[in-house]
């Protein structure tokens, strides 16, 4: 009898690693919105459902770095569902206040951009495995607005 339970339970182990998962991609960075005392940055995430069924994300995690700084983190709770057979789009807005930008001037440079490491984590409940947080994680350099950009 252990040993027919041990084969089911394999079995099920091997079914589910197998079983296809929603993916996702982060497509873009964009700068929203710049005041006199900070940055909006957006970013664009594309998530991939291959399900049956609409999933819902409970939270979006993320954290934004430059020069091994954390420039902004936090957490969006329940923003919404991926649709079924499909891929949804969702945006994920960060502030990022000028005296930071000004404490990481070494990293800024003459050229006046930025390198980032954007950690985005969306946690959601998936049939049969539960909990699962999807990771995501991008690299790249962002051209920061001149003052003649925001007058």
């Amino acid at each position: 009898m252990v040993s027919l339970m041990d084969k089911a339970k394999q079995f099920l182990i091997e079914k589910v690693a197998r079983m296809d998962k929603p993916s996702a991609d982060v497509t873009d960075i964009d700068i929203k919105n710049v005041t006199m005392e900070s940055i909006t940055l957006e970013s664009a995430v594309d998530i991939t459902n291959p399900y049956g069924h609409d999933l819902p994300i409970g939270q979006i995690s993320f954290r934004l770095r430059s020069a091994d700084r954390e420039i902004a983190s936090g957490t969006i709770l329940d923003p919404g569902s991926v649709k079924a057979n499909a891929k949804t789009g969702m945006i994920i807005p960060v502030t990022v206040p000028y005296n930071f930008l000004l404490s990481i001037m070494k990293d800024v440079g003459h050229d006046w951009d930025i390198d980032y490491d954007w950690d985005i984590g969306l946690t959601m409940q998936l049939p049969i495995i539960g909990k699962f947080t999807l990771p995501l994680s991008k690299k790249g350099t962002m051209k920061l607005p001149t003052l003649s950009d925001i007058f």
